[in-house]
């Protein structure tokens, strides 16, 4: 990934870019970048830890690097909707006061997609990974948080055939934890990227309130099923 150069949308610091810091901040041009390569058509597993938190969605999109600064570029080429808790769970799942299946555990999840057909070879791409639609949050079952957002370059090289003027459509996999073998996933608050967003507004932080030094939570309810918006 990108070396972190501001925090997510959801830290009540506004969205300042499509990834966790601009396309300037990219290591893949350097000596000694560990930058992969990968083929068209290659399946390429995803992980990422539960850290603590149940519940929402993970969007992949990838774009050519160069416009790796632009959210609409990203939401122009979506390639995979799946569940946050894909293949991992809490460690303890007990009913307890998060509810049930809430509990902590920083397990890995993973997901899995196909390198789009449509990047030439020796060409630089960014993939990006997006959560939405967590709970628990600080412990409070009943609240839901904005997303967080991570990215990564690497090149394109061999594989499958030149598809450039195509571009197969998103998809979503769903089943996580709480709906296992099922097309839906548990989410808080939101089921669509974008939806929380705190914009140009900033918290308001007080010594010794540590929630005071962010905007959250997004939204306050409880959780329920679904699937991404348009599935």
């Amino acid at each position: 990934s990108r070396p972190s150069t501001w925090s997510t949308c959801g830290a009540g610091e506004g969205c300042k870019g499509s990834c966790n810091s601009p396309k300037a901040n990219s290591t893949i041009d350097l000596p000694w970048s560990t930058a992969e390569t990968y083929g068209r058509g290659q399946e390429i597993t995803v992980k990422w830890h539960r850290a603590n938190h149940p519940g929402g969605f993970v969007q992949l999109a990838m774009v050519d690097m160069e416009q790796s600064n632009d959210w609409n570029a990203f939401n122009s080429n979506v390639i995979k909707h799946v569940c946050y808790e894909s293949n991992c769970g809490p460690d303890a799942p007990v009913h307890d006061q998060f509810g049930p299946g809430n509990g902590p555990g920083d397990g890995i999840c993973w997901a899995e997609f196909k390198v789009p057909s449509n990047f030439q070879d020796g060409q630089r791409v960014t993939l990006q990974w997006i959560w939405y639609g967590g709970g628990v949050y600080y412990g409070d079952k009943l609240a839901g948080f904005g997303k967080f957002y991570n990215c990564a370059d690497f090149r394109i090289q061999g594989g499958d055939a030149l598809q450039s003027n195509y571009q197969a459509p998103p998809v979503f996999e769903g089943g996580d934890y709480s709906n296992p073998n099922s097309i839906v996933c548990k989410y808080w608050a939101s089921n669509k990227v974008g939806d929380c967003t705190f914009g140009a507004r900033m918290p308001t932080p007080k010594e010794g309130d540590l929630l005071s030094q962010s905007l959250e939570p997004y939204a306050r309810g409880e959780s329920t099923n679904g699937a991404p918006v348009g599935f």
